[in-house]
Formats: C-alpha cells, structure tokens, sequence
C-alpha cells in the first residue's frame, strides 16, 4: 500500500557541512546546535529508512530549529533560500520519493511571500512549514493577511508545527518533557483558534492549512469554543458561525499516539481532513508508522488507504 509522510524533516547537509567544517553558517557559529545522528543522513540514507519503514514518499520540511524569525530578516531570508534550494535539488534527484515545504522568513511578511512564491512558483515546493507564532505574534494579527492570501492565490499548504523549543506550556511548567508532549498540542489548538476567531478562515476561504500532531486539544475543545462564541459578543467579533463550522477548513496529520484520539479525530473533522504524519526522524515519531495505521482495528480499509495516501495525493497533486 502506498504512503505519502506530511510530517518528515530535514537538516540541511549545506549547514551540516559548515558545522563540520567549523565555519559559520548565515550567523549560526559551530556547536551551538545539537544534531541528531538520524538528522546527518544523506538523501539516500533517508531513503533506504524510509523503505524499511515502509513509506514511500517524504513531504521534507526543513527543521523548525531553523525558523530563526527573531533574527535579522535579510540573514535569515538567504538561509532559507539555501535551505529551500537543498529541499528542491532532493525532489529534483528523487522525484518519486520526496516533496517539499519551504521556510519562510515569517518576521517580515513581505519578505515571507517573495519567498513562498519562489519556492511554489519556480521550484516546486508544495508550501511551507511555520511556527504557531512569528515572535509571539499570532496570526490573526492583519500584517500577515497579506501572506495568507499569497498562500491562498499560490494554492500552498501552510503545514503549522512548533518551534521545537519553548511552548504556552514552559513557563509554567518547564520539566518532564511536557513543554513537548503537552506544549504541541496547547498550542496548535491556539493556533486553530487564532485564524478561526480572527477571521482569517472567512476572509481567505480556500486557504490550505494542516496542523501537525492532530490539531492538538483543538477537537477537544471546540465544545468549550462553541459555548463562548454563543455567549459571548467578544468571540462573535469575526465570526457569524460556531468554531466548530470550521473544523473541516483545516487538514490534520494522523499523529496522536493513539488509537481512540484518531478515531476522534476522524470523526470529529472528516476522513478528507486526516493525513499522515510520522515527526520524521524525532524520537517522538511513531517507530512504525504504516504498520501501526494498519493495525488500527477501528478504521475501515477505506479510511487507512485515504490516510497513508490517497487524501494527501489529492490535496498535493502528487
């Protein structure tokens, strides 16, 4: 059976080589970043894993370690120009295997639609992989309309997946891991909050959005979401509709670590919305991802096929 991964990342071999070689990189200095040995695979290596586990195709999205939106924006636009161009030589070299999402410098709007539009337009990327935030900016906020917009017309898959670092959780709890396994999912349900109450999903209706690891808390608590929009005019400033109406405007990978929650999750939003998602190469990432969706006694054959591929081979025109 066919399996396309949305949710697979990369190290750019262009920084590792500069690591390597004890060389700057676009303003990062050697052994500031720590790298994964999975991270240091080369196209090939990445391929041969990716065989082994059973999955055919890659969505490569360059690392969110190398969002650098709090630094300066002409620096950061020239690394993720040589970021994006890795990611586009691998679907050049490899073009069964991988697809592309590109980094954008989100701290500059404009700079982040020159970007998106070169990296859809003239290298074939299927969109771009940001954070919940654009320095503590969320994106209801009307300077980054624009963009959504750009990624509407350009017909881009924003992919929404954490900085990797610092979540809503961590300062209130910093330990145990669970600035991760909580953090993630606290913020995307924000994040599906902030476009859906702000009013960007009416203003930009065929706008392409997936949020990673399920959508977080999101379908959890669309009840609690749909109570305050019905009680309260402050929730109503934007929306003439439930929360809930939007659901089905979003797409989300498969990733919940467990069965019942994907149940909920398809049930919640729609078979069309869920796709696959492993957090390629994370130790969070499920160990066998096609296996473990197979497994799942829950879900009809049809609904495991629209999963692993059929739902992201429509959505990506792969």
């Amino acid at each position: 059976m066919r399996s396309i991964d949305i949710h697979a990342h990369l190290t750019p071999q262009c920084f590792i080589y500069a690591m390597q070689a004890r060389k700057g990189w676009h303003g990062i200095q050697p052994g500031t970043m720590r790298i994964a040995p999975r991270a240091i695979w080369n196209p090939e290596q990445r391929i041969a894993d990716m065989n082994s586990l059973g999955v055919d195709v890659h969505v490569v999205s360059t690392g969110a370690a190398f969002y650098y939106y709090d630094g300066d924006a002409t620096t950061v636009a020239a690394m993720h120009r040589e970021c994006n161009d890795e990611v586009h030589q691998m679907t050049v070299d490899h073009p069964d295997r991988f697809k592309g999402f590109a980094q954008i410098p989100m701290q500059d709007p404009k700079m982040a639609i020159a970007e998106l539009d070169r990296a859809v337009n003239q290298l074939g990327l299927v969109g771009a992989m940001i954070n919940d935030t654009a320095n503590g900016r969320t994106y209801d906020e009307p300077e980054f309309l624009p963009l959504w917009k750009a990624a509407e017309q350009m017909g881009a898959l924003m992919f929404i997946h954490q900085q990797g670092g610092d979540t809503l959780v961590t300062p209130r709890l910093n330990r145990y891991h669970l600035p991760n396994t909580i953090g993630n999912l606290v913020d995307r349900a924000v994040t599906f909050a902030s476009f859906v109450f702000g009013g960007v999903m009416d203003k930009c209706p065929d706008l392409k959005i997936c949020l990673a690891h399920g959508g977080g808390y999101t379908c959890y608590g669309i009840g609690r979401m749909d109570r305050g929009w019905q009680v309260r005019s402050e929730a109503r400033a934007n929306i003439q509709q439930p929360p809930s109406a939007y659901l089905n405007k979003f797409y989300y990978d498969c990733l919940t670590h467990s069965e019942p929650a994907l149940r909920y999750l398809i049930d919640t939003v729609g078979l069309d919305r869920v796709v696959f998602g492993t957090d390629w190469p994370a130790d969070m990432a499920i160990d066998w991802p096609v296996s473990w969706v197979l497994s799942l006694e829950s879900l009809t054959q049809e609904e495991k096929e629209a999963i692993l591929w059929k739902n992201l081979e429509k959505l990506l025109g792969i």
